[in-house]
């Protein structure tokens, strides 16, 4: 069998599907109190993830062969600066299916009602050990459940782009006096981008399981561009339109925001169907996170950084030992978490989840430079632009996130050191 599986569509499916979960149900609340300088921070945000994703596209072409971002900065800058900040990017992963299990859960009550009964913390280790479960039958399987859930969480956020802007040229009049009136400074367009930040995770999916595309000089490109440009106008769109149809105070104490635009789109009632979205479009990216976290622990274990079992497969081409061990610690975590208010460990998880990622961030745009200067054949000039913009934009947001997360981050990238030195001391007597 074939060790590359996935084609443009589900590469595209999977930087979709990753990137769009549960942030986007909660963005047009969560940004309602900074007005019209949610749009000034989601500038920021996409004018970021657009240079990133640039960044990826020429050094998957440059290096079709390398296993995503880890082999990029790994043929680059070196093993030694790789290694930390692949770690903290894995550790972020398998993080982040405990919060989306968590965000979930409410949702999921609200959709079937006869699961109240059940506690939640149970009905969220479920959830992860549903999708350790289809990603263990091998990453095709992964790959058609993500095309299929993407699919499905796309249409309930069309509807309400195209109602909605169908809705306020019909008569503007109507949703005028809706538009925010909070003045747009440069300290709320940085807190609002910070905010922003976390729902945009995940476009740099393809170029993480490249080992598994097909063609990857050409589909993780197409994919990664694609897929960030259709999430990034969805987001964009759907928080304008929120702004417009729902007076700010309203949007702003709303449990449900995507229900509350619908109601006042469709009438009251309209919009608690879309509850089940909700569910599809958290479990679906809970899906793709998961396929993620098996493909990252194995390699790292491939490159002998991590015990040589988590990189086995099993008949089915999946990386057992890999998925058994992330689903275990993203369990653990997910546990640790219903022993605190559920709204703050939501929300101080996101933020570290955030803050993991920007290592890699950083390290790839310094990889391209590191290519740019070492062999230009085939690579634009004005690709120094983009990787100028991908470490301006990580800068923009460390400062956005704020410093306990930084912290944090700095910390797990510490913790993988002596993992790190013990395997090169066992990879050394082996050789010797």
């Amino acid at each position: 069998m074939s060790g590359r599986q996935l084609g443009l569509g589900m590469a595209t499916a999977l930087v979709v599907g990753n990137t769009i979960g549960m942030g986007i149900f909660m963005q047009p609340a969560a940004l309602a109190p900074f007005g019209l300088n949610a749009l000034t921070g989601w500038a920021a945000v996409i004018f970021g993830c657009v240079c990133l994703a640039i960044t990826f596209a020429a050094l998957a072409r440059k290096l079709p062969q390398a296993d995503g971002p880890f082999g990029y900065v790994r043929a680059t800058l070196g093993e030694v600066i790789a290694f930390p900040a692949l770690w903290c990017y894995w550790i972020s992963v398998w993080v982040t299916n405990a919060v989306l299990s968590i965000g979930v859960v409410g949702y999921f009550i609200t959709v079937f009602p006869d699961t109240a009964s059940i506690p939640p913390a149970v009905l969220a280790v479920l959830f992860m050990w549903l999708f350790v479960g289809v990603n263990l039958l091998g990453v095709k399987s992964g790959g058609r459940v993500q095309v299929a859930t993407s699919l499905l969480k796309i249409v309930p956020l069309f509807l309400v782009m195209f109602v909605g802007a169908y809705s306020i040229l019909a008569n503007p009049g109507e949703f005028t006096p809706n538009v925010p009136t909070t003045p747009i400074t440069g300290q709320a367009s940085m807190a609002a981008a910070a905010v922003a930040l976390y729902a945009m995770l995940g476009f740099e999916s393809a170029a993480v399981a490249a080992g598994r595309v097909k063609d990857p000089e050409r589909t993780i490109p197409r994919a990664t561009l694609i897929g960030t440009l259709v999430v990034a106008v969805l987001y964009v769109a759907i928080v304008a339109i929120g702004m417009l149809v729902v007076p700010q105070a309203t949007l702003a104490t709303s449990d449900a925001p995507f229900v509350t635009i619908t109601d006042h789109l469709l009438g009251p009632g309209n919009g608690r169907w879309i509850s089940l979205f909700v569910v599809i479009s958290g479990l679906g990216c809970l899906n793709g996170w998961t396929l993620l976290s098996g493909e990252l622990t194995r390699t790292l274990a491939s490159h002998r950084l991590l015990p040589a079992i988590l990189g086995e497969d099993n008949r089915f081409g999946a990386p057992w030992a890999s998925l058994l061990l992330t689903g275990a610690l993203a369990t653990f975590i997910g546990l640790m978490n219903y022993s605190a208010t559920l709204v703050g460990a939501f929300t101080k998880l996101s933020l570290i989840v955030s803050a993991a990622n920007l290592p890699l961030y950083v390290c790839c745009s310094f990889a391209l430079f590191a290519m740019l200067r070492r062999d230009q054949a085939g690579l634009s000039p004005g690709l120094w632009f983009a990787g100028v913009g991908g470490i301006a934009f990580a800068a923009f947001a460390f400062k956005g996130v704020g410093w306990e997360p930084f912290l944090w981050a700095l910390g797990l990238a510490v913790l993988g050191v002596p993992i790190y030195l013990l395997m090169r001391r066992r990879a050394r007597i082996a050789v010797a």
